[in-house]
Order: C-alpha cells, then sequence, then structure tokens
C-alpha cells in the first residue's frame, strides 16, 4: 500500500490549479513527491476537453451573458467536452503513478467512478454507470454500482442525471486533472452548456437528491477515505483549508 498525500486547497481559480497540478506531474514523474491528491472547489468557471473544439459548440450562453454571471472558459489539456466547476462542487485531482500494478486507463476511469458511487452509497443515495458513457449516474430503484441500463431519474420519466464527471489526462502513467462531483452546486449554471456533450441526459446534486445541507467538508473526508480504499492508498499529511 502507497502512501497518499491529500491537500485540501479551499476555492482555488481553475489557471492556479491547472498549473499545481503540471508542478506536481513533473514531481512525481521525477519521484520526488508521493502520490497524491488535491481537493478544492473552483469559481464559476466552463473548461475544454481536447476532442475536436473541446466542446466550444456545445456552449448555449454568448460571451456577455457568461461575463454578466462571472463564468470564464479555460482550457484544460484533458479528454472529454464541455464542463461546468463551480462554488458547491468537490473537485478531485488525483496525482498518482499508475505503474506498475494499474496501467489500464478503463480500469483507472472505472475506479474513479467507484469512488464516486461509494460516496453516493455513503450518503443512502445509489448511483451507477451508464454502459458507453463515464461518471456516476443516478435513477430510481438503481442498486449502488449497478449498470444503469434504463433512463428513469428519481424524479421523472426522463433520462437519469450525472451527480459525478471525470476528465483525465494520463503522462508516463502519471495522473491528473480527474473528477467533480456535485455536492450543492447550483445547477442552473449547467444551463449554459450542454454538459459533456450529451443533450439528452440531466444533471443533479448530492443535497437535491438527500433535501438537506451537508459541509462540503464532510463530504471531502469521504472522498479521502474511500479514494484510499478503492486505489489501495494510504492518505496521509492532509493539509487542512476552509471549503
Amino acid at each position: 500500500m502507497r502512501d497518499l498525500d491529500v491537500r485540501r486547497l479551499g476555492t482555488v481559480p481553475y489557471d492556479e490549479a491547472l498549473a499545481l497540478q503540471r508542478a506536481l506531474v513533473e514531481q512525481r514523474k521525477a519521484a520526488t513527491i508521493p502520490d497524491t491528491l488535491l481537493l478544492l472547489q473552483h469559481p464559476h468557471v466552463l473548461t475544454l476537453g481536447v476532442k475536436g473544439d473541446g466542446g466550444r459548440s456545445h456552449i448555449l450562453a454568448d460571451a456577455a451573458a457568461l461575463r454578466a454571471r462571472g463564468v470564464e472558459i479555460s482550457e484544460t489539456g484533458r479528454g472529454g467536452d464541455v464542463t461546468y466547476h463551480g462554488p458547491g462542487q468537490v473537485v478531485g485531482y488525483p496525482i498518482i503513478d499508475l505503474d506498475p500494478d494499474r496501467r489500464d486507463v478503463h480500469r483507472y476511469v472505472r475506479d474513479l467512478e467507484e469512488v464516486m458511487i461509494r460516496v453516493c452509497a455513503a450518503y443512502g443515495v445509489a448511483a451507477g454507470r451508464i454502459p458507453g458513457l463515464t461518471g456516476a449516474w443516478v435513477r430510481a430503484g438503481t442498486a449502488a454500482g449497478e449498470s444503469i441500463a434504463s433512463d428513469v431519474s428519481p424524479r421523472s420519466s426522463g433520462p437519469a442525471e450525472k451527480i459525478g464527471a471525470i476528465g483525465v489526462r494520463i503522462s508516463r502513467w502519471i495522473t491528473s486533472h480527474g473528477f467533480a462531483f456535485n455536492v450543492r452546486t447550483d445547477l442552473e449554471y449547467f444551463r449554459l452548456i450542454v454538459p459533456c456533450g450529451i443533450a439528452d441526459r440531466g444533471v443533479t446534486s448530492l443535497e437535491r437528491e438527500i433535501g438537506v445541507g451537508i459541509p462540503l467538508a464532510e463530504v471531502e473526508a469521504r472522498f479521502v477515505q474511500i479514494f484510499g480504499d478503492v486505489f489501495d492508498r494510504r492518505p496521509r499529511a492532509i493539509d487542512m483549508s476552509p471549503p
């Protein structure tokens, strides 16, 4: 079992977090730091992937509307389409070495999904996967972790709704970027985009599902524990910063 340094950084502008990730990736490649997990929030930002136009065609609001709502746009260098980050999300950036025993990109993504599914289960919310898509999804009647074959949401006959998104980058088996999990996120901001380029499915949050407020720090602590369990890492040296 490897050590895992956890840094809980509070609210960090996206570009600063991106620069920090890049620096930590180089340090991890050089073996000067152990595996590391960053947990933080971002101010309102739309982030673009590297495929095609990065998701620009899936931004529904014009530049003036984005400025009026204080929303920036940032290039990322990760996979995936456009997504939204903002207050009330737990964003996790694992900087870990998958060599030698976890050199499987598909497994890595499934493990990140598993972390979010187990966090949901800890609060009594059954989340699962949708074949062919990434992330953690919620619908009525789903056992925790099972694949969601139908598209029924908890509140309507509409599609299943995403509670946690994933976009990763892997360089020489060192990971960066990661997951974004909606805790008390203002879901109206997702109306500015087609989230992850998926037009026929919505988004939800942990607070929306359980109907009560949850301290973000508490949810972060769940992520630390469950990430360690799923990835067989021993969390240590936890840096605290109020979310």
